[in-house]
């Protein structure tokens, strides 16, 4: 029997990854109704992380943290056994902010801190850590503080409040931390400070005006002094340590955490390889197959690792931006986009289910004998 793998993320602001596996496989299945299909919802780390862990059989256990601005918000994190999936995006990311009103001075990552705090007290002692989709530039300083760790004097959440700690006791971090393995899915090499650092970056896209971003930058620098002092070691270098507005400095300096990349690490957890065993076909996606696709996103990463398999892999997405040649070195020998069957953006938009099921059938036709 003909098997297929649908394993695609999600099309941002419109579907969820679950959403799009079930809609193309409802077209594979009107092309050919003898396939077998298995949905294998995938992730980067960012928003939909939490989501493609359940999907693919973790545990739902719910949580309530505080949002990027105080406010409490209702989370989770995945578990299956002694392993937990913790999302930064849905416990204190950009999605989270009270009216989507940016607050690049003032927005904490302690609520992240939270989950992991409420993981680890229920006993589990591998935390995996997506990182991607943050409201805040702190430096970690909020998911420190709600691990255990204490600076003085006090100071408000938030990056500005960064440039006043003189110190930072790590002392009463969270006494689970001493046995478990933190691995954080993170997809950018930035450094915290500079002008390739977490402000100079990201602070734009999280709010921060010229002078912010400069303000942050040199907080960001005091708090990387500070946390050096706390730990022994200065991880301001590390690549990676600007991800998340400083996120990934803390987890690093202060946890001793591991970065991978996000959609390796995803497949990983998501048992992948076993899935795709035995595949005769591989479908993926995402809502814009462009340049940043290239660059480490699910789709070439779950094609790289069909590859590995010697199972062919086609895209669906929203718009495709890449010529055949490149969308060949990424592993993926065809895309079908949605604007292909229905030129009007409004539509594809307001009825990407649908227009998937239309996308699946087509697929179904063209690549299954």
């Amino acid at each position: 029997m003909t098997r297929v793998l649908v394993a695609p993320d999600k099309f941002k602001g419109t579907l969820p990854a679950y959403d799009v596996a079930q809609a193309v496989a409802t077209g594979l299945r009107r092309a050919r109704p003898d396939v077998e299909v298995e949905c294998l919802p995938v992730a980067d780390g960012g928003d939909g992380t939490l989501d493609a862990a359940i999907s693919a059989g973790f545990e739902r256990v719910p949580v309530t943290v505080a949002g990027p601005t105080g406010e409490p918000v209702e989370t989770a994190y995945a578990r299956r056994g002694s392993t937990a999936v913790v999302e930064m995006a849905d416990a204190c990311g950009l999605e989270r902010l009270p009216g989507g009103v940016r607050a690049p001075l003032t927005a904490s990552s302690r609520g992240l801190g939270e989950v992991m705090v409420a993981a680890l007290d229920a006993g589990c002692r591998e935390l995996v850590v997506g990182i991607g989709g943050s409201a805040s530039t702190d430096g970690g300083a909020g998911l420190l503080a709600a691990l255990g760790a204490v600076a003085s004097p006090a100071v408000p959440d938030g990056g500005r409040g960064l440039a006043s700690v003189s110190s930072l006791s790590l002392d009463g971090l969270h006494p689970g931390l001493a046995d478990a393995r933190v691995v954080v899915a993170c997809d950018v090499d930035n450094p915290l400070t500079g002008p390739d650092g977490a402000a100079a970056v990201y602070g734009p896209q999280k709010g921060a005006t010229p002078d912010d971003v400069a303000a942050l930058d040199r907080a960001l620098g005091h708090w990387a002094d500070v946390v050096g002092r706390a730990s022994g070691a200065d991880r301001r270098d590390v690549p990676g340590a600007g991800a998340a507005g400083g996120v990934g400095f803390a987890l690093v300096a202060a946890l001793g955490a591991e970065l991978r990349p996000g959609i390796a690490l995803m497949l990983d957890l998501l048992g992948f390889a076993d899935r795709v065993a035995g595949a005769d076909l591989v479908v993926t996606g995402e809502g814009s197959l462009d340049d940043q696709s290239l660059r480490g996103k699910a789709p070439v990463g779950v094609a790289t690792a069909a590859g590995a398999a010697g199972v062919p892999v086609v895209a669906v997405c929203g718009r495709r931006l890449l010529p055949d040649a490149e969308l060949a070195g990424g592993g993926i020998a065809a895309a079908y986009a949605l604007v292909d069957i229905e030129p009007d953006v409004e539509t594809c938009l307001r009825e990407p289910a649908r227009l998937l099921v239309d996308l699946g059938e087509r697929i179904g036709h063209r690549h299954l004998s």
